[in-house]
């Protein structure tokens, strides 16, 4: 059932929120920037009219996520941290003081999977919204922007060859117990030893005797494999959904395309960026757009297949254009996009270094302006949750990536109402050092 549009009810013994918040505050002042009625509208008809119970407050949801980005929280924190701060309790709609956590944490994962990716683009669409309200954003800002991609890792072990033969094996066996399968054999004892062993000899560089081993675990899980298949020719579910993936890892060689590198996540990708301290990443590609002049972040999304970044533009730039309603002028590339296949009205700048010289002064800073998108992917990484994704699916990528931007922009909201508040502050403190100098010095002269 939609959720009550009243969730408080009024108390007269208790003081009300607002009358004890400092009002210059960043988030208090953020809070009744944000056009929370927009959310009400878009995310509202997901909700069912008559059956269920009243879901939780769409606000509630929203500025959960918010704060859960801007602070790079997790959903259990994020909540722990709520009944301790004042101010996030204002900024997800309540009027007074809350001694208990609003929802469960499982409340979270279900509002994601209610909304979807599209919804969340709705989020970040909103903040882009605010920033433009309150003349922070600018439609010259759109004329000259920066495009690039980065890797976002999915929380997955380093992904071997005997671990995922293992694990794969002790998924088949988990399932075919649940199923009342009657398996002719398990071998957990002894897939336990030869993944103990091959680690060993790995690591004493005894790589011999490491293949054996990990063709010994290969045998087993073919043993599972095939034993279940004989049990159950047509199966159903979880488990035919874990046969398939069996399929593809028993099967894959090592210059074969679409390889399973996560049980529990197929849809990871390899992808080499060309680092020195780290060739190859495993998680999706991430296209993003950044405003050249103050760095906001106006397009954020994840292509799965590892596509060739030029192939990448045509989306970002439109995604920008769609979120902001203005039209980009000039987009700024590095190397990895020559060849690309974009094909609207803005201009693309491939910028080469060598070919530097030839060009105007503000031509020359505006290429080098380009790199001012490296330090976002940096802080995405750090401080907004991208250097690990752990939704689930590649409905999660999407997710994940939108709501890293929401974190981001977030931040640079917060800053912006930041300044006056510090400045304010500064100021008290100057009055009252004054004033006491004053007091101090008139008696002394008395």
């Amino acid at each position: 059932m939609r959720p009550k549009k009243h969730f408080e009810s009024p108390d007269l013994f208790r003081s009300r929120l607002d009358q004890i918040l400092n009002h210059s505050h960043p988030l208090f002042k953020l809070a009744n920037q944000i056009d929370w009625t927009f959310f009400e509208k878009e995310f509202g008809p997901t909700y069912d009219e008559t059956m269920g119970r009243p879901g939780k407050p769409i606000r509630l949801m929203v500025g959960l996520h918010y704060l859960k980005y801007t602070f790079n929280e997790s959903d259990e924190t994020i909540l722990m941290g709520f009944i301790e701060n004042p101010y996030w309790q204002y900024f997800c709609g309540y009027e007074y003081f809350q001694h208990d956590p609003p929802t469960d944490p499982s409340n979270m994962t279900r509002f994601r999977e209610r909304i979807g990716a599209a919804g969340v683009e709705k989020m970040l669409q909103a903040l882009l919204c605010t920033a433009q309200r309150s003349k922070i954003l600018k439609k010259t800002h759109l004329n000259k922007i920066n495009v690039d991609t980065t890797v976002q890792e999915k929380a997955i072990a380093f992904p071997t060859d005997a671990r995922l033969y293992y694990k794969m094996r002790e998924t088949l066996v988990r399932q075919a117990k649940e199923q009342h399968i009657l398996l002719r054999q398990s071998y957990v004892r002894l897939a336990k030893a030869s993944l103990a062993k091959q680690a060993r000899y790995a690591h004493a560089k005894q790589y011999k005797r490491a293949r054996r081993e990990t063709k010994k675990l290969k045998t087993y899980l073919g043993c599972v494999y095939r034993d279940i298949y004989r049990k159950i020719p047509y199966p159903e579910g979880n488990l035919s959904r874990s046969l398939d993936i069996a399929t593809r890892i028993l099967t894959q060689k090592r210059e074969s395309k679409n390889k399973v590198y996560s049980i529990h996540a197929p849809e990871t990708e390899c992808i080499s960026k060309g680092k020195a301290h780290k060739r190859y990443e495993f998680g999706v590609k991430v296209g993003m757009a950044t405003t050249s002049k103050d760095n906001w972040i106006v397009g954020i999304q994840a292509f799965h297949g590892n596509p060739y970044d030029g192939h990448t533009l045509q989306e970002t730039i439109l995604q920008t254009e769609k979120l902001t309603q203005w039209k980009v002028k000039e987009a700024y590339v590095d190397l990895g996009y020559r060849g690309h296949d974009y094909r609207g009205e803005a201009i693309v700048h491939v910028v080469n270094f060598r070919h530097m010289k030839r060009l105007t002064r503000s031509a020359r800073a505006w290429m080098k302006r380009r790199a001012a998108i490296e330090p976002v992917f940096g802080h995405l990484k750090s401080d907004t949750r991208m250097s690990k994704n752990y939704l689930k699916g590649r409905e999660g990528d999407q997710i994940n990536a939108l709501l890293c931007g929401c974190g981001f922009n977030m931040r640079k909201l917060l800053a912006v109402f930041l300044l006056p508040y510090f400045v304010c502050q500064k100021i008290r403190q100057f009055l009252k050092s004054r004033a006491l100098f004053k007091l101090v010095y008139s008696y002394s002269i008395a």
